[in-house]
């Protein structure tokens, strides 16, 4: 009996020292990721962008050299110098102010509806893969392969004008929404797709032999395991998103024109490409080096969390 009790004691667990253990592989696991993550050299590069821009984005008050609304008149269309590095507008406003306040519009736009299409499309993607055949999923992937039947921009242009504008400031809201329609079709079809093929693994059946219930099984065994090609799709949504939000801006749908965004800037310089190319090429390159950077981003992530790819 007293050996008995004494293999008991040894096989207990302190849990003080379980959870110190459990932290300790969390932080090394973290640490890994981040080690493969900068091996992966456009990786790395794409990490570096994206961190810029959102620092850009939030010390935009601190580092910006003017008001990014402020006019001059007697100052408009100058080339780039020493007191404008990327030169002023056609009504004497500093450009590289615009594009550092410019930056806070598109990145909330990108995270704000890429975060709402995660949630709807993985709800609805998790339902209609788990009840695959159901009515309930023939009708929500109809429904999706009709969003993926428009363009994304024309799409979003019609949401816009289906929802209407009321006031100027009432547009942005409305934008965030018609971006976040757009993308939740690419989500739920990516959730179903996993869903189908983790619901008849192994640790599924065996949780439904035992009784649990379907909701326990989706959230506890099923979506856990399905949560790398999300992080790599919102990733790249992001882009997307950044992308459609500057479309939409040039065309004059996004924020108010006095509001500095990368699409509003491009759309009032195209006037002066000729004469004045400066007025292009800084939100231009800003457009494009973020959507770059998130695509590193998501090509490196995607890397580092396939296994097949890992070694490689």
């Amino acid at each position: 009996m007293a050996i008995e009790q004494e293999s008991v004691k040894s096989t207990q667990i302190d849990p003080a020292t379980f959870y110190s253990e459990r932290r300790a592989t969390e932080r090394g696991g973290l640490r890994d990721f981040f080690t493969r993550l900068f091996r992966a050299r456009l990786a790395g590069v794409g990490l570096v962008i994206v961190v810029i821009f959102i620092l850009s984005a939030l010390l935009a008050p601190v580092i910006a050299p003017d008001h990014p609304t402020k006019t001059n008149l007697l100052n408009r269309l100058k080339p780039p110098s020493a007191q404008n590095l990327l030169g002023t507008d056609d009504l004497g406003r500093d450009i590289l102010s615009r594009i550092l306040y410019g930056g806070q519009v598109s990145l909330k736009v990108g995270f704000i509806s890429v975060t709402i299409a995660m949630v709807v499309g993985i709800c609805l993607g998790l339902v209609a893969g788990y009840w695959s055949g159901s009515p309930l999923d023939q009708i929500i992937m109809r429904v999706m392969d009709g969003l993926l039947a428009f363009p994304a921009l024309i799409l979003a242009l019609a949401i816009v004008a289906a929802l209407g504008v009321d006031r100027e400031d009432a547009v942005f809201p409305k934008v965030i929404y018609a971006i976040s329609i757009v993308g939740v079709p690419a989500y739920a079809r990516l959730t179903r797709g996993q869903v189908l093929s983790m619901r008849e693994r192994e640790f599924v059946l065996a949780a439904r032999t035992v009784g649990a219930a379907d909701r326990r099984i989706i959230w506890l065994h099923i979506f856990p395991n399905i949560t790398a090609p999300l992080i790599v799709q919102s990733s790249l949504g992001i882009a997307g998103a950044i992308l459609a939000e500057a479309g939409l801006s040039f065309l004059g749908l996004s924020v108010p024109p006095s509001t500095p965004t990368w699409g509003n800037m491009l759309s009032a310089g195209r006037g002066y490409i000729e004469i004045d190319p400066w007025l292009l090429i800084g939100p231009g390159s800003a457009v494009f080096l973020a959507v770059l950077g998130f695509n590193f981003l998501g090509d490196g992530i995607r890397d580092v969390l396939d296994p097949r790819l890992r070694n490689s």
